[in-house]
């Protein structure tokens, strides 16, 4: 067996705090998305955005001081000095620095979106590639709403991670090194060091108050996503709600969901104003006392007025890194919570693999054998029991027998969304394990009882089993189908929408859609599971027609119900309690007077 629920889901769904090391791993995994091996033109992009913006980190710095010389040449005493031409170059020089403090970042975007971008694109690539190649037990233990969640948060994080790393935490940290440099040279290293400890301070109160803060914003998270899963829960499931008047039930479990993120949210958002006012208090405290000193530098005559402005507009320099840094960090912290949470999903391994040395499945003739297959969903449910039959290239097998005798598993396991226990499943003499699961699934053909439509046209539905057929081809498959009438008389042909799960269709209507799109499959192996149970017998007597159109000259394992569809079969397998009861043509069980004939009578009389 694959790994369980506690590996997978669990993990996902737990609310506790990661760890420091696995966020660290999530960022490391970025990493080779943001720095690509062999690809120069991305490294360039990252090393120039990053050098343009340590040139604004640098202008912002010495900016102020330009306007400190206008200021003192205007306060000088010597007429010649006070001029309006000399202060006007460093009015200039002043402008023309700001000027390029503003265009500095729009170079950075323009250099590192693309870099950005790729990465949120082939990062979510592998995570949907990755979804794809998992096993049926994760995808029915999961809620879809809440997987696309996790998804959505850890795409949009992984931009914002880096963006603020590289362009802001970084070149702040060297803008501190910058003023503390400059202010030593201009001033003094009392100077330098207050600004340092202003700094230190206000970014451990960051870290201390954030880290108090995230619990709230995880709690705030869970709210999020399970509200999010039982809406798109409830839709989803929208003509249930109809059949037993739930709207006002529906309406009310939704409403809980949203209070307790109400409460959640309200609770995050007062925390974080306290954290803010605590910011606030450590900043303007630095900058006090930096003014107070440099006045008591002019008033000592070793400082003039324009020192005082230069003190001042370098200290607001450092203000919107200082507040980005405090946005930053818990945002950053937050959003490597929800890249760890992705790339848990990348290291779920999936429960059915192809073998090292897999080959494609060679068909010729398309036998399939059953092997004494033992077989369950868990320990403490066995379902098939050991069970071994063999159908022939060309014959048409049905399998009957009371629910949750393990009919659908049968077909579960041939296309390999399982691996059995012990035993084997053969197609023409070669292990289904042996082989890989892309040429298995791809000789297989399913017409399922519950079909499922994606929300496009019908014409995109039945290509679906052969993306690139041409619209000569998709006729022809729906006219074997016996459905192409239909889709004629329709206003938009080919071209019309069949709905969320195919609900503006009927249930022939969709279960012909489904046999087209096996037969532009073409498939060599066809599954008939349950394709007729559903439906009414005017409608039944039609699929059936077409679904012995599509079985010709192909070996077919027939899932059935209703008996009545099952009597032209080669042979018969009765399973009762994951055993095979008995096997043989429709004539002959019922000569023999076991359980199908007993199933048989049961039905007619009904009938």
């Amino acid at each position: 067996m694959g790994p369980n629920r506690d590996h997978s889901a669990a993990s996902l769904e737990s609310t506790t705090p990661s760890s420091l090391r696995d966020q660290l791993k999530a960022l490391a995994a970025v990493w080779p998305h943001i720095w690509p091996k062999g690809n120069l033109n991305f490294k360039l992009r990252v090393i120039g955005a990053f050098l343009v913006i340590l040139l604004g980190a640098y202008i912002n710095v010495r900016a102020p001081f330009l306007l400190r010389d206008a200021s003192n040449r205007l306060e000088a005493a010597d007429p010649a000095v006070a001029t309006l031409g000399n202060i006007a170059l460093f009015i200039i020089g002043y402008g023309f620095l700001r000027l390029m403090s503003v265009a500095i970042p729009q170079i950075r975007e323009f250099l590192f979106a693309r870099v950005g971008q790729n990465a949120q694109r082939e990062i979510a690539l592998d995570v949907f590639r990755h979804l794809h190649a998992l096993s049926m037990r994760f995808h029915i233990e999961r809620r879809t709403g809440g997987l696309s969640r996790i998804i959505e948060r850890g795409i949009r994080s992984i931009e914002f991670v880096f963006r603020f790393l590289l362009f802001n935490i970084g070149p702040m940290v060297l803008m501190l090194g910058i003023i503390a440099a400059t202010f030593m040279g201009e001033y003094a290293m009392v100077f330098a060091v207050i600004v340092v400890l202003t700094v230190a301070a206000y970014f451990w109160f960051t870290v201390a108050s954030t880290e108090w803060r995230l619990k709230f914003r995880r709690d705030m998270n869970a709210q999020d996503q399970a509200a999010n899963s039982k809406a798109i829960d409830s839709l989803l499931n929208f003509e249930t709600v109809k059949y037993f008047n739930n709207e006002a039930y529906e309406a009310e479990r939704y409403n809980r969901s949203m209070r307790g993120y109400q409460e959640a949210a309200i609770r995050s958002n007062n925390s974080l104003a306290l954290v803010n006012a605590g910011q606030s208090l450590i900043y303007n405290t630095g900058l006090v006392a930096l003014l107070l000193l440099t006045a008591q530098g002019v008033l000592d005559g070793k400082m003039q007025v324009g020192d005082l402005i230069a003190v001042s507009l370098v200290m607001m320099s450092l203000q919107q890194p200082l507040n980005i840094l405090g946005f930053a960090y818990r945002e950053i912290k937050q959003s490597l919570v929800d890249m760890e949470k992705m790339f848990t999903l990348l290291n779920i391994p999936s429960e059915v693999e192809d073998a090292p040395d897999a080959k494609p499945l060679e068909v010729d003739g398309a036998a399939i054998s059953f092997d004494n297959v033992r077989f369950s969903y868990s320990p403490d449910r066995p379902i098939l029991k050991g069970i071994s039959f063999e159908v022939k290239p060309g014959e048409k097998v049905a399998i009957v027998g009371p629910s949750g005798a393990g009919k659908s598993t049968i077909s579960r396991i041939l296309y390999r969304f399982y691996d059995i226990e012990s035993g084997a499943v053969r197609i023409d003499g070669q292990d289904i394990r042996a082989v890989t699961q892309i040429s298995l699934r791809k000789a297989i053909g399913m017409v399922p009882q519950d079909t499922v439509l994606f929300n496009d046209t019908i014409a995109y539905n039945i290509a679906y089993g052969r993306p690139g057929a041409s619209r000569a081809e998709i006729e022809q498959a729906a006219k074997l189908a016996q459905i192409h009438d239909f889709i004629e008389s329709l206003p938009q042909g080919y071209d019309s929408l069949v709905g969320e799960r195919g609900l503006k269709l009927s249930g022939g209507e969709k279960q012909r859609v489904a046999i087209a799109r096996t037969i532009l499959k073409d498939p060599p192996i066809l599954i008939l599971d349950e394709a007729t149970s559903a439906l009414d017998s005017v409608t039944e007597g039609e699929i059936q027609k077409a679904l012995q159109a599509v079985s010709q000259n192909r070996t077919s394992l027939v899932i059935a119900h209703r008996l009545s569809t099952i009597v032209d079969a080669d042979r018969i397998i009765v399973l009762r309690d994951g055993l095979i009861a008995e096997q043989g043509s429709h004539e002959d069980l019922l000569k023999a007077k076991g359980e199908y004939a007993a199933l048989w009578q049961q039905q007619h009389k009904k009938q």
